[in-house]
């Protein structure tokens, strides 16, 4: 799989070369016969890809293997060193000593030209493929989108003069200088990436968030049958959605009560909602009754009648949603409960409204 922090350094070449006319070279270490597959070659190009940095591009070249060129990468380096461009780091252990008081001490960068931060975890450490999520694809799969992606990994390490970080990819790679870049260890916080990914998702017409949450409504992603899902009852509810969720994965959980025969009541959410069950058992008998009762099934209408059952049970609005939410959409918190019933309908509405009932007395 492709590491994050393979990703960000690949960025930071591309755009170096895309700046200088030059071209970014993808070339395999295959010197290690027992981890060369050409599955994985393909894994990394494909990866490379969804990033923006493709084959087809004129700047793209490669992939190159590395068993290939050993000769020429061994005569390049002895003309560099005999030209004085490159050297050999005589850095002793005695000399770091003198350097750090110290002997025991790692390397210090004493005689590194440029370096890239190691990316670290909230516990500053080296992100590891044992330890962390690290594959690019994994962010994927759960619904971070590729342009989101890209506009994290690149700011880590480095950053814009005037800190705007959300920007498009065109204008980072304008602004990105490899002089710049940080040689600090580079955080990779979660909590951030979504914020970016959220941001971008809000930034989409709706039409295009709609078709993006495509892959996720759909089998194998998808909880329901296929038959069951309804276009236009989604996308009545998808602007909804989109103000809410950070990554595309999340959406499932936000409308898969439109499309299961019956919602998923997790205990937890149930007991908290129920709490006090002769009380939430007549706000739901008299909820239903009144509900059932509504002329137009529209959500202000639905928002009014409610509120007159809050009134008569002595309860605020919010508190009188609660238990209504998880009998209808099966959670305790999700998209706004009024245009939720109009769009999942009185007949399903009131059905679940009997269920949830019926398990209370």
């Amino acid at each position: 799989m492709f590491h994050v922090g393979g990703a960000r350094s690949a960025l930071y070449n591309w755009a170096t070369a895309r700046q200088r006319g030059g071209t970014f070279v993808l070339r395999i270490e295959d010197t290690d016969a027992a981890r060369n597959k050409p599955e994985w070659t393909a894994g990394i190009v494909s990866a490379l890809a969804s990033i923006g940095i493709h084959e087809g591009d004129p700047a793209f070249e490669g992939p190159s293997f590395q068993s290939a060129a050993v000769e020429r990468h061994r005569s390049a380096a002895e003309k560099l060193y005999a030209a004085g461009r490159a050297y050999y780091c005589d850095c002793t252990r005695e000399r770091l000593a003198e350097r750090t008081g110290s002997a025991q001490l790692g390397y210090d960068g004493f005689c590194r030209w440029a370096h890239l931060p190691v990316i670290v975890n909230e516990k500053r450490q080296k992100l590891s493929k044992r330890r962390d999520k690290v594959a690019l694809e994994d962010y994927l799969t759960e619904g971070y989108l590729p342009e989101a992606m890209v506009n994290y990994l690149i700011l880590l390490g480095w950053g814009p003069k005037d800190d705007v970080e959300i920007r498009p990819y065109a204008e980072l790679e304008q602004l990105f200088r490899v002089e710049d870049v940080n040689a600090a260890s580079a955080y990779f916080d979660v909590a951030k990436l979504r914020a970016f990914n959220g941001e971008y998702l809000r930034a989409m017409g709706v039409a295009e968030f709609t078709a993006a949450c495509g892959p996720w409504l759909a089998a194998p992603r998808a909880p329901w049958p296929a038959d069951a899902f309804d276009a236009r009852a989604f996308a009545a509810l998808a602007p909804l959605a989109q103000s809410r969720i950070a990554v595309l994965g999340e959406i499932v959980e936000q409308v898969d009560f439109l499309f299961l025969s019956e919602p998923v009541r997790a205990e937890p959410s149930w007991a908290k909602a129920m709490k006090g069950r002769g009380s939430s058992l007549a706000l739901l008998r008299t909820a239903r009754e009144r509900l059932a009762a509504v002329a137009a099934w529209e959500a202000a209408a639905l928002k009014e009648e409610l509120a007159a059952v809050a009134a008569e049970h002595g309860l605020k609005l919010g508190k009188a949603q609660a238990p209504v939410r998880v009998a209808v959409t099966g959670r305790t918190v999700g998209l706004p409960l009024f245009e939720s019933l109009e769009v999942l309908g009185r007949e399903r509405t009131l059905a679940r409204l009997d269920a949830a009932v019926e398990r209370l007395a």
